[in-house]
């Protein structure tokens, strides 16, 4: 497997509030990889943080050589490529280890408008909302 394209996302229901996040990576021999995972009560960066995450971590895992992730938060693909310095105790943690997860890929990462990002925010949703009920 050499070259991933990931769409991220990450949303809450209120902000901080129930939270989930949506990865759709494609690239793989075996098809696109659709994630929707509860993260609990977080909010909206963190949620996109912890997306990313996810996307990196299976791009590690399965020893692709390179990831290219769109992400419609403006503020993790702004801090990621250095526009922006994360001040934030709350995100410093998680900035921190997509960093350092990126550094073993050849990474990129571009914004998109929400309305290119459909399919993986549907999957945040999707993922909250079989929580909450």
């Amino acid at each position: 497997m050499s070259e991933l394209v990931a769409y991220v996302d990450g949303g809450s229901l209120g902000n901080p509030g129930p939270s989930g996040i949506g990865v759709v990576i494609d690239g793989g021999a075996s098809g696109p990889i659709r994630i929707a995972k509860w993260i609990g009560h977080q909010d909206n960066n963190v949620a996109e943080y912890v997306a990313l995450m996810e996307a990196l971590q299976y791009a590690v895992s399965s020893k692709a050589r390179a990831l290219h992730v769109y992400s419609d938060s403006e503020v993790v693909v702004r801090q990621m490529r250095g526009e922006y310095i994360c001040r934030s105790s709350r995100l410093y943690s998680l900035h921190w280890t997509c960093r350092k997860l990126a550094r073993a890929l050849s990474f990129s990462i571009s914004h998109v408008p929400r309305e290119d990002n459909a399919e993986a925010n549907r999957l945040a949703n999707s993922a909250v909302r079989e929580r909450v009920g």
